[in-house]
């Protein structure tokens, strides 16, 4: 393996780092659910951090690594949006210019928020380009710095102060954890994550949710490889359509992990019309994974505490308005 995996004390030293830059987002009571499972349940909402999702955490983390005269040259990253605004915002806060191969079909808030931030976008078309290669390309003609969207040491410590920060507050809150279940694509925040939760919450078993089609990590987890996804494209969770697990995310994920559930367009859907009228957020698909699949009622059985990332809020106006509309069914999770 060519880099070193992340430890608890990796995490511990993003943290420091990630101190006045990124927001401490709160543990949340999801009070009707929790009635309805009968067993307490709350959120940890990403969606309310910094550029609109977890992924600022670990950009952030990862480029204050860079050397000043590598810095010179500037970033590059690859991102359908999330990871995209958070390098752009960590980048303009280091002083450095950031480059972003970005897909053609990303959403328009992402793609704008990205530019307002001060990044220059290069698209390519899914399933006929290779993102890495063109990335590749430019680092080679600029010499900028990559900052991988998960697979990188930085990035997975930064998005483990997720996990960091719901220890600490379960334990303020003198809550009994049984289960954290976090959206997962490429695997860096549920690597970052089940890290820490590991570390401080040794009893609570941790789950990724993903985009039935995408399902690589429950997969992966059955085979004991890294399994690839089928298609490109095709799920409107579209932050969570990793080609496979990263090697160094999978390498934490397949020890740390409790299981993986794969939830439908319609229940990620249905799960971000329940955080509008619920929770009073605002969800994306891709961010709505996890509490999708609690809301079906994928969580094993028990009394104690579920604890759901909502990983991010990055949506187009018209998907959201579609998705919480009328037409949306109110899901009914199943009795605990």
């Amino acid at each position: 393996m060519a880099a070193k995996l992340p430890t608890i004390e990796d995490v511990e030293r993003a943290a420091e780092r990630l101190k006045g830059e990124a927001v401490r987002t709160p543990l949340l009571p999801a009070r009707d659910l929790s009635q309805r499972l009968g067993r307490p349940v709350l959120v940890k909402p990403e969606c309310l951090q910094r550029t609109g999702s977890f992924k600022f955490r670990g950009a952030f983390n990862r480029i204050s690594q860079i050397g000043a005269a590598d810095g010179l040259r500037g970033v590059v990253a690859v991102s359908s949006g999330n990871h995209a605004q958070g390098v752009a915002a960590a980048a303009a806060l280091r002083g450095l210019s950031a480059k972003i191969v970005m897909p053609a079909d990303a959403p328009a808030a992402k793609r704008d928020g990205t530019r307002a931030l001060g990044a220059e976008i290069i698209p390519f078309e899914r399933g006929r380009e290779d993102r890495d290669v063109i990335a590749a390309g430019i680092v080679a003609e600029e010499g900028r710095v990559f900052v991988p969207p998960y697979d990188d040491p930085f990035v997975i410590a930064g998005q483990g102060t997720v996990g960091l920060e719901i220890a600490e507050d379960a334990a303020a809150l003198g809550l009994d954890v049984d289960a954290v279940v976090v959206p997962a694509g490429g695997g860096g925040l549920i690597a970052g994550t089940g890290l820490a939760i590991r570390a401080r919450l040794p009893g609570a078993a941790v789950y990724a949710s993903e985009p039935a089609g995408f399902d690589d990590h429950r997969r992966s987890l059955a085979s004991g490889v890294r399994e690839s996804n089928p298609a490109a494209t095709g799920s409107i969770c579209d932050a969570l359509m990793a080609a496979r697990p990263g090697e160094l995310t999978f390498a934490l994920n397949r020890i740390q992990l409790s299981g993986a559930f794969a939830v439908t367009d319609d229940e990620a859907g249905a799960a971000v019309a329940y955080a509008f009228r619920h929770l009073k957020l605002v969800l994306e698909p891709g961010g709505a994974a996890a509490l999708a699949a609690v809301l079906g009622g994928q969580v094993p059985a028990g009394t104690g505490a579920i604890i759901v990332v909502l990983s991010g809020g990055n949506v187009d106006a018209a998907l959201f308005s579609r998705l919480i509309g009328a037409g949306a069914s109110e899901p009914q999770p199943l009795s605990a």
